[in-house]
């Protein structure tokens, strides 16, 4: 049954406090509209608090608008919450006095807990302040009768949530370069940040000896796929050597060192600041005050010296090289924090690293709209420095809901590292049992990945697979996106999760405006000599443009399989 829509007296004021990334913060909105609504309160616009106030730090860098369209948000969601910029005046006092309740929500809290514990108070006082923290402030699934509220999260998520306009611009434009070649690109989006190897105990594989085995966590999946174990897939799936490969994600551990392979196998890898310009990147950011960096310095403790010394005359190096001691915390963009603590806290941020921080949720939706308009998307990890899905997570959620049939690969880690043991003192001299291995597998994760992710996934976080509830069949459902795998993938992905809702006529106009510029995607012949054996060479057949490709449908593939092509 579709809830009311918003009356003209509610409960009370919601005002909500946002701390995290991209993804956290973006999950952490969905979450926060359906909670109004839920409350039957008025919603003042989220603060993002990526970053803290300082000074130095431009106050826009913790607003809604730093990175979303707040107009396009309030009209998007005119008809399901009532939404304002900022409290009442009288509020907004009581506020910056602390006078008002505030309620640090647990991750994932069930409805109950804000009818128990948030509405009473909500009705007492008129206004309640929650700081959400972790990525999320309401259960990923529902219980049945509150199925409209997954709607409308997905209402919030793919149709409230619009980048700012010149963010988006930007975004356009590099995507629009990105197809001037004319043909298909791939995304790729490494999930190697620090928190998450730190996480999920696979540091060491990309740093040096730890007190973790982070090589049996890498045997068991629980580690990111290594930017070489992605291009070997992708080659041995039969993508040739110029096919263009887009990197997303703001931070990938060890820098572009850890990215080389990956650029031995294809010459066209990318990223967003390859195909912008310093001076496009840099107006979008904003206004922000000079800094002053000469203040003066306390000299080095005996004590610091020492380790110092000690650094210097250490023995063989991890890496990437961490920097001396005597170092401060500096953040660099290639992924490496440039500090050795003397205790278990990190010490204050700086300036800089305040403001570059505040950058990256800009650098992060430029990619997010790449990502999700990619002729293919492929991640090497979808989960974060907390256990969560991560920004592959929201992408892969986000495409689905886009068009069930889009191309997206979500290979198993383990079975993928289990592959890639078999061949490693051979590792670029694969036969073709191991290449038909390979291709069978990122095939059947084009529909197995999603079935497992709705067994996984979901129950952390629904836009990391917001289907059957968001999505419905179109009345030419039987038809692709220019990114589908195949005639018949719309239909099969639909059966195959459940859809049976018929979509409202008024999304017949939104329907992927992007997917209009793109060229139909054709896979790889699995008996094409040019891709077996030593399969990372430069084929011959393909001139550097790539415009000569000639590649077969995937449903070939399967025919021949069926036939015992293999």
């Amino acid at each position: 049954m579709p809830i009311a829509g918003p009356g003209a007296q509610t409960n009370g004021y919601i005002f909500v406090r946002i701390q995290g990334g991209f993804h956290e913060i973006r999950s952490s909105i969905c979450d926060a509209v359906a909670v109004a609504r839920f409350l039957n309160a008025t919603l003042v616009i989220p603060e993002i608090q990526q970053t803290t106030s300082k000074k130095g730090i431009s106050s826009q860098f913790k607003s809604f608008a730093y990175l979303y369209n707040e107009d396009q948000f309030m009209a998007a969601l005119a008809k399901d919450v009532n939404i304002v910029k900022t409290l009442p005046k009288g509020l907004k006092f009581a506020r910056r006095n602390k006078e008002i309740p505030v309620f640090r929500v647990p991750y994932s809290a069930s409805p109950y807990y804000y009818l128990h514990n948030v509405l009473p108070v909500l009705i007492k006082h008129s206004v309640v302040e929650l700081v959400v923290s972790d990525g999320g402030c309401l259960q990923a699934i529902l219980p049945p009768h509150l199925e409209e509220y997954q709607r409308l999260r997905c209402r919030v998520a793919y149709h409230a949530l619009r980048f700012r306009e010149d963010v988006q611009e930007l975004a356009t434009r590099i995507l629009h370069r990105l197809r001037a070649p004319g043909r298909p690109f791939i995304a790729y989006d490494p999930g190697m940040t620090r928190d998450a190897l730190a996480y999920h105990g696979c540091s060491e594989l990309f740093q040096g000896q730890l007190s973790v085995n982070s090589a049996k966590q890498r045997l068991k999946g629980s580690c990111p796929l290594t930017p070489e174990e992605v291009g070997i897939l992708l080659r041995a799936y039969g993508y040739p050597w110029d096919t263009i490969i887009y990197v997303s994600g703001g931070e990938v551990f060890g820098g572009q060192r850890t990215l080389i392979p990956l650029h031995g196998m294809f010459e066209n890898v990318v990223d967003r600041t390859s195909l912008s310009t310093v001076w496009e990147l840099s107006r979008i950011y904003g206004r922000e005050t000079n800094l002053d960096e000469n203040y003066p310095r306390a000299p080095p403790s005996a004590q610091g010296e020492m380790k110092l010394d000690s650094w210097k005359n250490a023995g063989p190096r991890p890496r990437p090289l961490p920097p001396p001691p005597a170092r401060p915390k500096t953040y660099n963009i290639e992924g490496w924090w440039g500090w050795v603590a003397e205790s278990d806290n990190e010490p204050e941020s700086t300036v800089v690293e305040l403001r570059t921080n505040a950058h990256k949720l800009l650098w992060e939706a430029i990619d997010y709209i790449i990502s999700v308009e990619a002729d293919v998307f492929i991640p090497g990890f979808d989960s974060d420095g907390k256990g969560h899905p991560n920004f592959a997570s929201l992408v892969m959620g986000h495409r689905l809901y886009q068009s069930a049939s889009s191309k997206t690969y979500r290979p198993d880690r383990e079975e993928v590292v289990r592959l890639v043991e078999e061949i490693r003192s051979h590792i670029y001299h694969a036969n073709h049992t191991w290449l038909t291995s390979i291709r069978r597998h990122l095939r059947s994760s084009l529909v197995n990945g999603l079935i497992e992710a709705s067994n996984t996934s979901k129950s952390s976080s629904f836009l990391s697979h917001p289907v059957p509830e968001c999505s419905c069949l179109g009345p030419d459902s039987g038809e692709t996106a220019s990114n589908a795998s195949s005639p018949s993938a719309n239909l099969q992905v639909h059966a195959a999760l459940g859809v049976v809702h018929r979509c409202p006529a008024w999304m017949d106009g939104e329907k992927g405006s992007s997917s209009k510029e793109k060229e139909n995607e054709e896979d790889i012949d699995e008996n094409d000599p040019s891709s077996s054996g030593l399969f990372f060479q430069h084929s011959g057949s393909h001139d550097v443009g790539g415009e000569d490709i000639n590649l077969k449908e995937e449903s070939q593939f399967e025919d021949q399989e069926e036939e015992g092509g293999d």
